[in-house]
């Protein structure tokens, strides 16, 4: 599972949004938020870098978690 700090992220829509954008390229990839610690972890297929463009075009700032 990959880590990716995320900001911006504030409620059920913000998690939603995320999640759809992630599952609409890898439909097999599991999302899990956790907005108190504004962290989306990702089991998918997808690199890395592919996951942080699709989060990005969310409108939420991603990096990979140290």
């Amino acid at each position: 599972m990959q880590v990716f700090n995320v900001q911006g992220m504030s409620c059920g829509h913000c998690v939603k949004s995320v999640t759809q954008a992630i599952q609409a390229k890898d439909p097999a990839a599991s999302v899990n938020v956790n907005l108190a610690a504004k962290e989306v972890g990702v089991e998918s297929r997808l690199s890395a870098d592919e996951v942080i463009s699709l989060i990005s075009a969310e409108g939420y700032p991603a990096k990979l978690a140290s």
